[in-house]
């Protein structure tokens, strides 16, 4: 951010207004070669992959685990559902269910992906154990 022309490129950005922007290009138009006659600002498509990826580091910025409060981690996919509960403090795994168990594994029917009331199953199920553990 040495010259003003990348600073208040930069800060349209970040919520500056779009006057500075092109100001800043129309100036940098001036500056630069012929050859350069604009700027472009391109972005990337994001995949599901990198969306979810982000949304999980933006949420584990903020919850942590400990041993008093464990973290509740859940994942769907189209068939099944897991869930683990987690202490981050030890980065220990305390409790873990999923609809592939023997449980659910019978009653289950895969063809329709996990229901609500499938869900609700699951959250009976690593509800006993925690308290199964404990009691321990």
């Amino acid at each position: 951010m040495g010259s003003s022309g990348t600073c208040s490129l930069w800060s349209a950005f970040l919520g500056g207004g779009g006057q500075q922007l092109w100001a800043s290009v129309a100036a940098a138009k001036q500056r630069s070669s012929p050859s350069l006659s604009f700027v472009t600002v391109e972005a990337k498509a994001k995949t599901r992959r990198e969306d979810r990826t982000a949304r999980h580091i933006r949420i584990r910025k903020k919850v942590d685990g400990t041993p008093d409060r464990p973290r509740l981690c859940v994942f769907r996919s189209n068939k099944h559902l897991y869930v683990q509960v987690i202490d981050d403090t030890k980065m220990h795994t305390l409790a873990s269910a999923s609809t592939m168990q023997k449980p659910f594994s019978q009653d289950f029917d895969y063809s329709s992906g996990p229901t609500l009331d499938v869900a609700k199953k699951v959250g009976e199920l690593i509800a006993k154990v925690l308290f199964r553990e404990g009691d321990n």
